[in-house]
């Protein structure tokens, strides 16, 4: 089963899915990575992102093929540039940013991408992504050279996805960036998901099993979980039990 369809057959089943956002640049060596595979197995997270809106190293392409060696779940590219595609992986989210203005991230960037994506046999996933200002200046929003949407703008983000799911992309991906001193607003989550029928993925400042819950019964239908669980990973086992809300 693709992604997408796993993520819709779940929203059909009433259940929620957890991710863990792996950036490469803060794997340090094959012992980290071994040990973080193990914490993410035993703590039994749905799926694995990779990725970041900037990389420094030049490991992205080993992170991948070595994290789907060491485990047997769906390892989904989460691209900051044409730069991030590997073809071990099994999906990419095509972000395209609609809540900015940058004609780059709208289209420009997938056109130098579109070659190599037809030819990998990616699961490819049209993604409406969407920068949410969470308190702090994110890398996203420095890179991208755009505005996040407001917090406190619910109806702005409504009518973004809105437009997003017109324009036919698959899912939604809220985002209050890597660092965020705060996750998104149940607000806000809420008006997306009144607003329309497709998978919602948020991430962000979620640093607690209430604050997960809170979102999940928001309308999100997966939660990825990045520089908390770097932080502390034990977090990871209390955050997989919100999902049962």
């Amino acid at each position: 089963m693709s992604f997408l369809e796993s993520i819709i057959q779940l929203r059909k089943a009433g259940k929620k899915a957890l991710a863990v956002l792996i950036d490469p640049d803060k794997i340090k060596d094959d012992k980290s990575l071994n040990t973080l595979m193990e914490l993410i197995h035993h703590s039994k997270v749905d799926f694995v992102f990779i990725g970041g809106s900037l990389l420094i190293g030049n490991n992205f392409h080993a992170c991948v093929k070595k994290v789907k060696a060491l485990c047997e779940l769906p390892v989904i590219l989460f691209p900051g540039s044409p730069s991030q595609i590997a073809e071990d992986a099994d999906a990419i989210l095509l972000l395209s940013l609609i809540s900015g203005r940058n004609a780059e991230l709208l289209i420009g960037q997938h056109v130098i991408a579109a070659p190599q994506l037809k030819r990998s046999g990616l699961e490819i996933i049209p993604t409406g992504y969407m920068l949410v200002d969470c308190g702090r200046a994110t890398t996203a929003s420095y890179v991208s050279q755009t505005f996040p949407l407001p917090w406190n703008k619910p109806e702005i983000a409504a009518a973004t996805a809105i437009a997003g799911e017109m324009l036919g992309l698959r899912t939604i991906y809220l985002d209050g960036g890597s660092g965020a001193e705060k996750p998104i607003s149940t607000e806000m989550i809420h008006a997306v998901r009144i607003a329309v029928d497709l998978p919602i993925i948020v991430g962000g400042g979620i640093r607690d099993e209430d604050q997960a819950r809170s979102i999940y019964a928001s309308g999100a239908d997966v939660i990825v979980i990045g520089t908390a669980f770097e932080e502390a990973p034990e977090l990871l086992f209390s955050l997989s039990q919100s999902r049962y809300i």
